[in-house]
């Protein structure tokens, strides 16, 4: 089982919370909202990895891009090279044959061999010997200069010793690194799960069922999960219970029809498949997004506005997807430091998104607030600043950390 059941907390010896009454905020508004690490630490009790899949080398070149990560750690079966090689073209010798060697002094060479970059060194052999620093005179070889014990060789081990650590679990794999496994004859790997995610789109038109799907299929793509498409489904209590509870996926993501509207049953709907843990937190935007548990899987309910579902996937749905893949389920965007252009406003109690972008100058300024709607803002943002729910915000001039977007460090 993928996550603990409704109410149980393997991971810690406890409960999760569950209400037993879940709270009907429509048309109320939320008494209180929980706190951002509150809600990671719910997913994190209650979302465990799934059991790591073994997979071809030849069969993970295609899904690179989709990124693979270990989930164990890999350590050298042998050395590399295997035995000492040529590290470059010519002609492998003896080394204490060439002694004296010159253009105005040609020294013979019986025993040489001529042999390409990574070839084994010939039996009694030391040394390679570069093709300028021959001639040939029928078949006859001579050497124009004299090579040291191991010019030209790489030895063995050189590069590698058995048992080395390569990597450890988690690493994301690279193209580079399955050449070197392949050379060391490694054909197999133990790779993260891709977990089963069903995509739920609550609530029709309205709530823009093209947007999110295309947004959150990506998403988590990107965090290494397989995505059902679910919808859009109406705003029916029952019609959403039934497509939250179905068989057959690790992760429930649900967008759409969490707020405070008479049509927003998604939170009562999950209550009914299965519990509802929490609704609300104290983030802007994605402020009503909701945790619990459908058909024995974890749960989490998106906002239906674009930009408070992007927050929220990232923050909370991502952290899930992540944890089931064996990957870190921190923010998968590279941080760096930056410093403010201007002041960025945040509200004491609340964990603020602040898209932002760099300047000319290389400094960062805020392109949309967190209270605006709308992916335009995060489209033309080079990434975020967080600030945390304790603070009031930043002064122009501050150094902030900005969470680059495009995977980079700008």
């Amino acid at each position: 089982m993928t996550a603990a059941r409704a109410g149980d907390d393997s991971a810690t010896g406890g409960r999760l919370p569950f209400a037993a009454t879940p709270s009907d905020v429509r048309g109320r508004g939320f008494s209180s909202r929980a706190s951002l690490p509150v809600m990671e630490g719910w997913i994190d009790a209650a979302v465990t990895p799934l059991p790591p899949r073994a997979v071809a080398l030849a069969d993970l070149a295609a899904t690179l891009a989709e990124g693979v990560v270990l989930a164990a750690p890999l350590t050298a079966p042998g050395d590399w090279p295997p035995a000492d090689r040529a590290a470059r073209d010519g002609v492998a010798v003896a080394s204490s044959d060439t002694l004296g060697a010159g253009s105005y002094n040609p020294v013979p060479l019986p025993g040489a061999v001529t042999v390409a970059a990574g070839e084994p060194m010939p039996p009694g052999t030391d040394a390679i010997l570069p093709v300028e620093c021959i001639q040939t005179d029928g078949p006859f070889v001579e050497a124009l200069g004299s090579a040291a014990p191991g010019e030209g060789v790489e030895r063995q081990g050189e590069s590698l010793r058995g048992g080395t650590a390569l990597r450890v679990a988690g690493h994301r794999l690279r193209p580079q690194d399955l050449g070197l496994l392949a050379a060391l004859g490694i054909d197999t790997l133990q790779v993260g799960a891709r977990p089963r995610v069903r995509i739920v789109l609550a609530g029709g038109p309205r709530s823009g069922p093209e947007t999110l799907g295309a947004m959150l299929t990506a998403l988590v793509a990107r965090d290494g999960g397989v995505v059902e498409l679910v919808g859009p489904l109406p705003a029916d209590r029952a019609v959403l219970a039934a497509a939250y509870a179905a068989p057959g996926a690790d992760l429930l993501i649900s967008a759409g029809r969490t707020g405070v509207g008479e049509d927003d049953v998604a939170p009562l709907a999950l209550a009914a498949a299965g519990g509802l843990a929490l609704h609300g937190v104290a983030l802007r935007p994605g402020d009503s997004a909701a945790l619990g548990t459908a058909g024995g899987v974890p749960a989490v309910l998106l906002p239906g506005e674009p930009m408070a579902c992007l927050t929220a996937y990232e923050l909370l749905a991502g952290r899930a997807v992540r944890r089931l893949a064996g990957r870190d389920p921190a923010l998968p965007h590279p941080a760096v430091p930056a410093v403010t252009v201007r002041k960025l406003v945040s509200e004491i109690g609340c964990t603020e998104l602040h898209r932002v972008r760099r300047t000319a100058d290389g400094l960062v300024e805020p392109v949309a607030s967190p209270h605006r709607p709308g992916l335009a803002g995060a489209v033309l943002a080079d990434g975020f600043v967080l600030i945390p729910a304790d603070s009031e915000g930043v002064p122009a001039g501050a150094t902030v950390t900005l969470r680059c977007f495009d995977g980079t460090s700008l």
